[in-house]
């Protein structure tokens, strides 16, 4: 099953153009949807949830046509927003329990079962009766995958899902999402290349609504090699590089800015050639160089 997106348009009433005419599919799997800040990923990611509507287009998922049937669509659904309120004082399972009950499961005891076997895989039991609300950053984005894995769902969004978590957290986070993408489609919408890079065999790159592309990481990678250079240069020089090179990433290494450049042929200058990374291809759609 897929998840089809076809000329999907949305501008707001200030006159923000925030998706224009985005097209793509997305297979079974992780899926990573890569785009700065204010790129249009987090208005496509609530179209999706059905939490908004778009201006035009379509997205169906199978035979399910989302924008039109909200209901069905919320039956098979898990998301998770970059951020979700709790209740101050519930604890976990009381949390969870209430949750299943809305997505309808009736019969107390089965809600029961499925609560403690959700809290064991997101690794919260121990945790279960402490409220929500005093759980480190980590410890929230885990549940609140627990609350997206009620029903059984056949598509799950997380958006921003690791932003301000500490690395081994962060580990956590992509050892369960890896798990739950084996059976699923999983839309992970960030601005952290890494996150893709570590989970996503599949990924699409959008800037200022525009879909810039869509394909597998590795074909990216490839789509860069060769073009892609690297010197390290004084931080005074730094302007004068960008001015007379495409200068696409620049980043501190023992305190001297290494610099990656776009280039077709090799720029001499010193430069060297470099193995592209993932932020090269990032940066490389997004200035429009590649």
């Amino acid at each position: 099953m897929e998840l089809t997106i076809e000329h999907l348009s949305k501008t707001y009433p200030n006159g923000t153009q925030a998706l224009k005419g985005v097209s793509f599919s997305i297979p079974k799997g992780m899926f990573g949807l890569l785009g700065p800040n204010g790129a249009g990923k987090s208005t496509l990611m609530r179209i999706i949830a059905t939490l908004q509507d778009a201006d035009e287009g379509s997205v169906r998922l199978g035979h399910l046509d989302i924008l039109k049937d909200k209901q069905a669509t919320r039956q098979i659904l898990g998301y998770l927003p970059q951020e979700f309120g709790v209740y101050p004082k519930v604890s976990a399972t009381a949390m969870l329990d209430h949750i299943a009950m809305l997505k309808g499961v009736q019969n107390k005891s089965e809600r029961k079962e499925l609560v403690e076997a959700l809290l064991h895989r997101v690794n919260l039991y121990e945790h279960r009766k402490k409220a929500v609300s005093s759980y480190s950053g980590g410890m929230r984005q885990r549940f609140g995958i627990a609350q997206c894995l009620i029903g059984s769902p056949q598509l799950i969004i997380v958006d921003e899902p690791t932003a301000g978590l500490d690395p081994g957290e962060r580990n956590r986070f992509y050892n369960l999402l890896s798990e739950i993408g084996e059976n699923v489609i999983v839309i992970l919408s960030t601005h952290i290349v890494q996150d893709v890079k570590e989970l996503c065999t599949n990924m699409a790159i959008i800037n200022e609504g525009h879909l810039l592309f869509t394909g597998a990481p590795d074909a990216a990678l490839s789509e860069m090699s060769g073009k892609v250079w690297e010197k390290s240069v004084a931080k005074a020089e730094l302007d004068r590089y960008k001015a007379e090179h495409q200068v696409i990433s620049s980043k501190l290494v023992a305190g001297q800015p290494l610099i990656h450049v776009y280039s077709e042929a090799a720029p001499g200058d010193g430069f060297e050639a470099a193995d592209p990374s993932l932020e090269d291809v990032f940066f490389g759609k997004i200035f429009g160089v590649n």
